[in-house]
């Protein structure tokens, strides 16, 4: 009887009730990657309620497509759009390009607990739903402040695994490392693997920018592999690229490496931007964290990019750098680029020294990666699409990902079909990151939609206008709430923070 009961509320909930917006004459793709299909969504409150041919009742809302196309709202599930604690709420550059969710607290870096974050999101909500994993960076900054240049103690993981426990009851997705960067880079492999067994304890995931991605990357891949099979968590490689000249070429070398790990039982996945240059900090390509080794410094800018290659982004020592490569502020100090890039870096260093407070001190863009393995990674099965973006910035990602990808890989090169790319977006993304009820075009989903004409979505931004808005989303909802309408946003702010599914709340046993 109880069972029965539950299903006749749950068949009410998704009775039409009242007035709802009806979104007729669509081509829908759903998310599962099943092919398009005519028919009308219909939306009560914050969920859909129906999809196929039906009658708009009286008094509905009627948005006629016109035949364009009606796909679950794209998911970003590697953003640092929440810089700026979301000052920009109307969230232009992700909207226009159909974005409504996006997940933050990557690259090891997460913004206070999950739940001090939750509460600051709902009290000032942005158009888009937000879901945050807990970053290792941060917690070791938590427990080990300055002091961070070697191995944590016993204690100081057993501190970090306490933090990181009150994160994943509050609703964390899992555990994000950055081991390229401060203070992370300086941990060990049994350092991560035990808070990844804390995070996997509770359902968590782990999504990584992992100690490499040129010189060692090899031996990075393996770590997270082994993370994957000791925990038997789903495990991410972040902007998954190969970053060195010399092993351009090899996406798919890779690829047949990471379906071997699959094959084996490893859920491993990987999320890809659709660019050749990435954004990061100078000191990036200097692992060995020597900023006088000129040695070092002409492998990073001969291997790994080249002085034309790498273009600052902002410069706090001296703002007026920003836009110039390293070898036009060389040229303009008649200096060796190599000196003047150490240089650059070690000016970076002092003036963050002298101004605790200080953020973003600086950031390049490095051009390092070859076009076609960029393609292959974004081909793969079990890459799903990202930004890596960040509201304020040089790199074009921002405000561009998603719609270069349907313009370049679906109507360009064909590399993939419309179907495949909506997937790579949507319902992918959110089995990646384990968000219920998102991603997918179904009656009991949520009703992020978004309606956009596939012969003419394009990107704009460059790095000369990274801003630029995207073209060709006609309207866009975010939990049954028009945040753009006929290309511009709407005012309405009904993005909520997303967190874990409640069943995976309570602690279960680590393997």
């Amino acid at each position: 009887m109880r069972k029965l009961l539950g299903l006749l509320l749950s068949l009410l909930a998704l009775a039409p009730c009242g007035a709802a917006t009806i979104i007729t004459n669509a081509s829908i793709i759903d998310g599962t990657g099943a092919p398009a299909r005519p028919g009308n969504v219909r939306i009560d409150g914050d969920r859909i309620t129906a999809v196929g041919t039906f009658a708009p009742a009286p008094g509905d809302t009627i948005v006629d497509a016109h035949g364009l196309t009606l796909a679950p709202g794209f998911i970003d599930s590697h953003s640092h759009h929440d810089r700026g604690d979301f000052a920009q709420r109307s969230m232009a550059p992700l909207i226009a390009q159909g974005v409504t969710t996006i997940v933050i607290g990557a690259d090891g870096f997460s913004d206070g607990t999950i739940a001090d974050r939750a509460r600051r999101y709902a009290a000032a909500p942005a158009s888009v739903n937000v879901a945050s994993h807990s970053g290792h960076g941060s917690l070791r900054s938590k427990v080990m402040g300055k002091d961070f240049k070697r191995s944590a103690t016993p204690a100081e993981v057993k501190a970090m695994q306490d933090l990181l426990a009150a994160d994943m009851r509050a609703g964390s997705l899992g555990l994000s490392t950055g081991l390229e960067y401060d203070p992370a880079i300086y941990s060990d492999k049994a350092e991560v693997l035990a808070l990844a067994q804390t995070a996997a304890g509770f359902g968590g995931r782990y999504i990584s920018h992992m100690r490499s991605e040129d010189v060692r990357l090899d031996d990075a891949i393996d770590e997270l592999l082994e993370i994957g099979r000791v925990t038997r968590m789903p495990v991410q490689i972040s902007h998954f690229k190969i970053a060195i000249v010399d092993r351009w070429g090899q996406a798919k070398a890779l690829l047949a490496k990471l379906d071997k790990a699959r094959l084996a039982g490893i859920d491993v996945t990987a999320d890809v931007y659709p660019y050749e240059y990435w954004q990061s900090t100078l000191s990036v390509l200097m692992p060995g964290r020597d900023f006088r080794d000129r040695e070092a410094a002409v492998f990073a800018l001969t291997k790994l990019s080249t002085p034309e290659g790498m273009l600052i982004g902002n410069y706090a020592p001296e703002p007026a750098l920003a836009g110039r490569t390293i070898a036009q502020v060389a040229a303009a100090r008649k200096a060796d680029p190599y000196d003047t890039y150490l240089a650059l870096i070690r000016d970076a260093e002092a003036f963050a020294a002298a101004h605790p407070d200080a953020t973003d001190v600086e950031s390049v863009i490095g051009t390092s990666m070859a076009p076609a393995d960029v393609a292959d990674f974004i081909a793969w099965p079990h890459s799903n699409i990202c930004s890596d973006g960040l509201m304020q910035g040089r790199h074009p990602r921002n405000a561009g990902s998603f719609a270069k990808v349907l313009r370049l890989y679906v109507r360009e090169q064909q590399r993939l079909t419309l179907v495949e790319a909506v997937h790579k977006m949507t319902g992918l993304s959110a089995a990646h990151m384990g968000l219920a009820d998102r991603g997918v075009i179904r009656p009991g989903a949520m009703a992020d939609l978004v309606l956009f004409d596939p012969a003419t979505i394009s990107d704009h931004a460059d790095v000369t206008r990274p801003g630029a808005l995207a073209t060709g989303v006609d309207r866009v909802w975010v939990n049954g709430v028009a945040v753009l309408a006929d290309g511009k946003p709407s005012g309405a702010y009904p993005g909520r923070f997303l967190l874990r599914p409640a069943a995976f709340i309570a602690p279960r046993p680590a393997p």
